[in-house]
């Protein structure tokens, strides 16, 4: 695998239910930008008001069945990344939600062990072999490992960054 590995990553669980449709991760109405940051901002605002305010880097949305449904947009994991969320863990994905946060180097988390995960839990996750360790409630899980190809995309920093390298335009 080129690039370094995706490491471990550490933060506070933010809970949310089933169908989150990719408007209650970024209403439509802040679409007038790409920027991360910006619509990071805004990030789970209709969803959770609060979130924004409370959310710190490396936290972890995690979330029930179909998280990410709705229209295609990459404005979705770009608004959750801006946030400084580093994962999302769910009991399943919106297909092209799953794709396109692959694609700007997102880590998902896909597990039935979503509900044993509550609001606050502190986490341990490691992108390379799907282990989630709950460090609040001292429960250790499984995710589907991500594929070879997907880890690769996220430690180029996103599938542009992975082609640019795989061209020999950047530096490995």
């Amino acid at each position: 695998m080129s690039g370094a590995p995706v490491s471990r990553l550490h933060g506070r669980a933010w809970k949310f239910g089933d169908n989150v449709d990719t408007d209650q991760i970024i209403p439509a109405r802040y679409l007038v930008t790409a920027d991360p940051a910006e619509l990071g901002r805004h990030c789970m605002e209709d969803a959770d008001p609060e979130f924004v305010k409370k959310v710190r880097a490396g936290d972890v949305i995690v979330a029930g069945r179909n998280f990410g449904c709705g229209s295609s947009r990459e404005h979705a994991p770009l608004a959750i990344r801006g946030a400084g969320v580093s994962a999302v863990i769910a009991k399943s994905f919106a297909r092209i939600f799953f794709r396109n946060s692959i694609n700007l180097g997102l880590p998902l988390f896909e597990t039935e062990a979503a509900d044993r995960i509550e609001q606050g839990d502190e986490l341990e996750l490691d992108p390379a072999t799907g282990e989630i360790r709950n460090l609040t409630r001292n429960e250790t899980h499984r995710a589907k490992p991500l594929p070879d190809f997907a880890r690769e995309i996220m430690a180029a920093g996103g599938l542009m960054a992975w082609v640019a390298r795989k061209k020999g335009l950047t530096p490995r």
